[in-house]
């Protein structure tokens, strides 16, 4: 392969000293990619990835740079969003930091790619997704929940008509967060402050949102309550803080075609599942619990007739009646093939689907179901165009 025919593309990597954007984004992704000689197209030629990291740290983005070998980092993001050898503006900041960076980006030109929530607010969601549509801008958020190995049997069996018609979805997330007084919080304090842009229907409703469209429908409505189940938290220096986000939602969803979908999430509740997400899906020809990984289903005529006895002790091992579902394809890490269908289509140019207008109902979802909550009612959702 000669450098002729091999692209390289400069990616500005903002908030890659965030668990996330370290791991995920830049170790898991661009640095895989490019460890391993690019992405090749179906001519023949191939595109490569060159990152520079962009943060507020001098010394954590030098320790960054010499440890995987990364040639260019910044604390000035101005600098780098001038420099025409970085194409692509990458987000991984805090919510509340994001909509100013990424309408600066906007502004020099580039193309995004972004983390969710895109915005604090649907209104300011709306007009970054305007801004890059005015400009002619290619955008991408990030949708990996998709990519999870257990999604993707689902996406097979419901392309395959396994279901017949989808009746409902049940979902539940989350895991038991330390307090951070005796054992340390596996999560940051600011994700338990309102006014730090921190709540589990911010973080887990945008993904809810584009797992439910991309699956089973449109969501029209939201039917949400919040809850914080514990106030009394302590911050990475030890000290005690009143939480004033919520630590738990529950949420009742209504899908086109009549399907209803409910899904908890909670950062207080001890797990009792295969996995730290599940889904159950039921139609009228057959059910299937998928989590990120794992996936089994129970057709309907391999269904057991239960019958309801409170008198007499029920030794049926339901968990027998289902049948693990083969994996049969080698999946990718989720981020990472997100990643490479974004660079395709920003090299050809193609239409994407998960863009800012997809980032912008996954935050209208949220601020559904924040209002909801606050009111004690459903919530319809009005489609949205950017005119």
């Amino acid at each position: 392969m000669t450098q002729a025919n091999t692209r390289e593309i400069g990616i500005i990597m903002n908030g890659v000293s965030g668990r996330m954007g370290y791991r995920q984004h830049l170790v898991r992704s661009i640095l895989a990619i490019r460890e391993e000689g690019g992405i090749e197209l179906p001519d023949g030629s191939r595109i490569t990835v060159k990152p520079i990291l962009v943060g507020r740290s001098e010394a954590k983005l030098a320790e960054l740079a010499a440890k995987h070998g990364i040639e260019d980092w910044t604390t000035d993001l101005d600098a780098a969003l001038a420099d025409p050898q970085w194409e692509i503006y990458a987000d991984f900041l805090v919510t509340k930091a994001r909509a100013t960076a990424i309408r600066k980006a906007i502004a020099a030109g580039k193309a995004i790619y972004t983390e969710k929530p895109t915005a604090e607010s649907l209104e300011e969601a709306l007009e970054l997704a305007r801004l890059a549509k005015d400009a002619g801008i290619k955008t991408g958020v990030v949708h990996d929940k998709l990519y999870l190995p257990g999604l993707q049997k689902l996406k097979r069996l419901i392309d395959s008509g396994f279901f017949g018609r989808i009746l409902s979805v049940r979902g539940e997330f989350g895991y038991w967060v330390f307090e951070g007084d005796w054992q340390p919080a596996q999560r940051p304090s600011w994700n338990y402050r309102t006014e730090d842009g921190g709540g589990i229907i911010t973080d887990m409703f945008p993904h809810w949102n584009y797992v439910l469209e991309n699956l089973f429908g449109e969501v029209k409505s939201v039917y949400a309550q919040a809850a914080v189940h514990i106030a009394d938290r302590w911050d990475e220096k030890g000290e005690h803080y009143t939480a004033t986000a919520e630590d738990a939602a529950y949420g009742i969803f209504e899908i086109e075609g009549g399907v209803i979908a409910e899904i908890n999430s909670s950062w207080t509740v001890r797990v009792n599942r295969d996995e730290l997400v599940e889904f159950q899906v039921d139609g009228t020809h057959g059910s299937a619990v998928v989590g990120l990984f794992g996936a089994k289903i129970q057709p309907r005529n391999a269904t057991p007739k239960p019958v309801w006895n409170p008198d007499l002790e029920d030794t049926r091992d339901y968990d027998a009646d289902w049948q693990k579902v083969p994996t049969n394809d080698v999946f990718l890490n989720g981020f990472r093939q997100q990643w490479e269908e974004y660079l395709v289509s920003y090299v050809e140019g193609t239409d994407y689907p998960f863009d800012l207008l997809a980032g912008a109902r996954g935050v209208q979802f949220a601020e559904a179901g924040l209002t909801s909550s606050a009111e004690g009612r459903k919530i319809a959702l009005e489609p949205l165009t950017l005119g």
